[in-house]
Formats: C-alpha cells, structure tokens, sequence
C-alpha cells in the first residue's frame, strides 16, 4: 500500500523573498510572442488606452495592421480628442462599414 503525500512538508517551506520578489516583478513585464501581439500593445499606446489592450491585439490579429497603426497614429497626435480608444473604434468601424459597402455593389 502507498504512503500519503505529506503535503506539510511543502507547506513549511517559505520561499526566499527575493525570489518572490522577482516572481512578481517578472509577472508585470509584457511577454510578446507575434507581430500582431506587438502590434496591438503599440496601438494600445498610442491611443493611451492600456486598459484595453487586449481588444487591440485580436484587431491586430484580424484586421490590416498598417491601416491600424495609420489610424491610431492620425489620432494619437490629435490634441483636441479625450478618448482617444473610442474615438479610434468608432472611425475604425466607419471605415470597415464603408468597405464593405463598396465591395458588396461590385
């Protein structure tokens, strides 16, 4: 018959605090791994809206990211727009509704 785990002993034992320290400052530090993750974190910057960053990463993903970037950087110098977010999704799905309008009359 196997013995039990003692779990006690795991419990015990404390980390140095260094080493969570550093576990906790490495879980702050942004992890890219593709263009398109770049590609929304920039976006995100640019329009000083962190918050959502993830959002931009799926456009980035899904949509053209040179359009992105044009847009986003056209409105980042705007000085008289407060959100700058939403007022890059509202000309964003403008922009989107007319292509798609255009390309449903050919």
């Amino acid at each position: 018959m196997a013995e039990p785990l003692n779990n006690n002993r795991v419990k015990n034992e404390s980390f140095p605090d260094d080493y969570l320290k550093t576990i906790a400052e490495r879980a702050k530090k942004s992890r890219v791994y593709t263009k398109y993750q770049l590609i929304g974190l920039l976006l995100a910057q640019l329009l000083d809206d962190e918050k959502h960053k993830s959002l931009y990463i799926k456009m980035a993903k899904k949509d053209d990211e040179t359009k992105l970037l044009e847009l986003a950087k056209s409105i980042s110098e705007m000085k008289l727009v407060k959100n700058k977010g939403a007022y890059f999704m509202k000309v964003w799905h403008q922009q989107k509704k007319i292509k798609n309008e255009h390309t449903k009359r050919k």
